[in-house]
């Protein structure tokens, strides 16, 4: 089931951020996060709060989460998108995870497809996102789902040094 976050799921988007952390820490994952700077509790708090967390939950446990909204970053700016697209109608997808613990069994596809119908429902044919260079497993999965790397921006990004930002891209 897929929703949009309360302040009761803090916790336990808190706790998946918490898992990838350590999954990368301990070198099970590439993510390029940094525990304590990006994403923390404070990163879930304020989406929350901001109405923009959604979550995927199966039998009362929090699996997956993300940011849905229209917000384009400024590094976007920096990106050969191939769609000039107007920005009322793109849709952005930020910060998609899915628990460790659940990975494997489609969470993160089916996240991004109830991303797109959300999109639809909102009036936005263009949908953007981006992640790490080194995420080989998001870069993979984005590709599989038909989105199209257009860029790869140099940045400091969420408070993280040196990230190679790449930009995706789909029109609906």
């Amino acid at each position: 089931m897929f929703r949009q976050a309360t302040l009761s799921d803090l916790e336990q988007i808190a706790a998946i951020y918490d898992h990838i952390h350590t999954e990368e820490e301990a070198g099970r994952a590439t993510v390029g996060w940094v525990r304590g700077v990006y994403p923390t509790r404070q990163t879930a708090l304020d989406a929350i709060q901001a109405g923009d967390m959604f979550v995927a939950e199966e039998n009362g446990r929090l699996v997956a989460t993300a940011k849905i909204n229209q917000e384009q970053v400024p590094e976007y700016a920096e990106a050969a998108w191939t769609q000039d697209a107007p920005p009322e109608q793109v849709m952005v997808l930020h910060t998609l995870v899915v628990d460790p613990q659940a990975k494997g069994r489609g969470y993160g596809s089916r996240f991004v497809a109830f991303y797109e119908s959300y999109a639809l429902e909102h009036g936005c044919r263009y949908l953007r996102m981006d992640t790490n260079e080194r995420n080989a497993s998001a870069r993979a999965l984005y590709r599989n789902l038909g989105y199209r790397e257009v860029s790869i921006v140099p940045c400091a990004f969420n408070g993280i040094p040196g990230v190679q930002l790449v930009c995706l891209e789909k029109t609906l």
